[in-house]
């Protein structure tokens, strides 16, 4: 096979250089391909391939068919589902920022405490707690405990140089909102524990009811105790241990004897408002059982916090059953109702304070119980 001969100039010298006629074809084939498809659109961006080569499927085409996939997923979606109610949407909402607040830098989430401050001193600190963010660690997510060192600093001040902590005192439940005391010692904790063994502190809590108690107020000292409960979905929960148990006659109750592993729990109730089957009411307990007022409301009155799934049924884990007539008021649909928060909220914290007679404060309601004026039929609550 012949070879063609080209030759170049480099400055004064002249190269001389052999081309085999098969390179400088495939060369042309190549070039020409290459001119062939910049022209057409569609094959811009395709990867070159060899003739008879089934076309290379790139990364970035097939997201883009992915998210054409999901856009028109979606479209369908929206068609067949009926569109949500805006007190639906705000449930999502609500459930998405508590799991974006679990899940967040702890820097971030200190922040958001920081600006819920609602009282601090150099013993104690009072902050408003949001929804779904657990008091102490809790399988991984953020807590408040985790960030209550970075907390700390931004409460001092970073130029500020101090072995001051925060620690957390009088803890609520995960999905309680409300009034959260923090100490800034050890020795602030355990003053403060001694205060609330003597009944020294005064907590008073807000829920929404599905029910009326009856009657209005009064006070519930009945003894609470953990049950493990068998079936499909084993679990424990705090149920009652009564020290009282109605008479062979029935016109009289006697006196049993309390079971070694019940704990007295004791709590004040009074309803403030009620309409539509459910209540507003004020609770007060007087001791630091597990989960003791919506054991109490549940079980002693069979008026179960709105949003209290674990315990709107005995034998299971179920979303809770709202009345057909809470559901139209609420406009939710049952489907939906396990979405529903609890509504438990830490409304005022009153104990005595070292350098001033008393230190009382009062806990705003956050924004998403706009369910209460609802259900109250009010345009907002003012008591």
């Amino acid at each position: 096979m012949s070879c063609c001969t080209r030759v170049a100039a480099l400055g004064d010298h002249t190269l001389f250089f052999t081309v085999k006629p098969r390179t400088v074809f495939r060369r042309l084939r190549y070039t020409a391909r290459f001119l062939s498809r910049s022209q057409c659109p569609a094959a811009e961006h395709s990867p070159i391939s060899e003739p008879g080569e089934k076309p290379r499927l790139r990364a970035i085409d097939l997201a883009r068919k992915v998210r054409q996939e999901k856009a028109k997923t979606r479209t369908r979606t929206e068609q067949t589902e009926p569109p949500a109610s805006g007190l639906q949407q705000r449930v999502v909402e609500l459930k998405r920022f508590s799991m974006q607040l679990q899940n967040v830098h702890p820097n971030v989430l200190a922040k958001h405490l920081h600006r819920s401050v609602l009282y601090q001193d150099k013993d104690v600190v009072i902050i408003n707690k949001p929804y779904g963010v657990p008091v102490r660690e809790d399988s991984g997510v953020t807590s408040i405990t985790s960030v209550l060192p970075v907390l700390s600093k931004m409460l001092d001040g970073p130029k500020v140089k101090t072995d001051s902590e925060l620690l957390p005192c009088l803890a609520l439940e995960k999905d309680s909102t409300g009034a959260l005391l923090l100490a800034r010692s050890e020795a602030a904790v355990e003053h403060i524990l001694a205060l609330s063994r003597n009944n020294q502190v005064e907590r008073r809590y807000w829920v929404i009811t599905v029910g009326v108690p009856v009657p209005s107020e009064g006070l519930i000292d009945i003894p609470i105790i953990e049950r493990e409960i068998a079936g499909p979905q084993p679990h424990f929960k705090m149920t009652l241990s009564p020290i009282f148990r109605m008479n062979e006659v029935g016109d009289g109750v006697t006196k049993v004897r309390s079971h070694r592993q019940a704990h007295p729990a004791v709590t004040k109730y009074r309803v403030l408002d009620s309409s539509y089957g459910c209540s507003l009411i004020e609770l007060q307990p007087f001791s630091g059982v597990k989960h003791q007022m919506r054991v109490h409301m549940a079980y002693a009155l069979a008026c179960c916090i709105l949003g209290d799934h674990k315990y709107s049924h005995w034998s299971k884990l179920a979303p809770q059953i709202l009345p057909e007539r809470v559901l139209k008021k609420l406009g939710l649909e049952q489907t939906k109702s396990r979405n529903l928060p609890l509504h438990l909220h830490a409304r005022q914290l009153v104990l005595p304070g070292h350098s001033q007679s008393e230190i009382s404060v009062s806990c705003p309601l956050p924004k998403e119980p706009a369910f209460i004026a609802r259900l109250l039929n009010k345009e907002e609550i003012t008591i």
